[in-house]
């Protein structure tokens, strides 16, 4: 097992991932801008809203109205590439949809936003389908409380 892991690592190394090809993959376009969203989500650690993304390619020097920013966002989480992410604040967020599977504990005070990697939903997944013949595509678990720091 190890000797693999390794080996993706290498892999990885020498064929860097391609936000064009992963366009041109989805049927998209790879305009600068759509270039530009996909590299900034891709690369943060936390789901971002439109505003955030907005203001990230503004730093970046990328000019982008808000109606094409939407309508980017749009055609990624359609063609599968993001996922839209609600912490019922009143609007989305998004992350990179290939990342691997997780949950998100978001502070209701501060809106710290972490990562949750454990997630042992695969029995209760089976217990649903074998239970009532259901198919569960995809699942959102998210988890909202205090940070350490609010708690104090």
């Amino acid at each position: 097992m190890q000797l693999s892991c390794i080996y993706l690592l290498m892999m990885n190394a020498i064929k860097p991932h391609s936000c064009a090809d992963e366009l041109r993959n989805a049927d998209l376009k790879s305009t600068p801008a759509r270039l530009q969203v996909l590299a900034i989500v891709e690369h943060e650690r936390v789901p971002l809203d439109v505003k955030t993304i907005a203001s990230m390619l503004q730093k970046r020097g990328v000019d982008v109205d808000k109606v094409t920013l939407f309508r980017i966002v749009n055609a990624l989480t359609e063609k599968g590439i993001l996922k839209p992410i609600q912490f019922n604040e009143g609007k989305l967020r998004y992350e990179y949809a290939y990342l691997p599977e997780h949950h998100h504990f978001m502070c209701e005070r501060c809106g710290w936003i972490e990562d949750v990697e454990v997630c042992n939903i695969a029995p209760v997944i089976q217990k649903i389908f074998s239970k009532n013949g259901l198919l569960v595509r995809r699942h959102s678990l998210e988890f909202f409380g205090l940070c350490a720091d609010c708690q104090s």
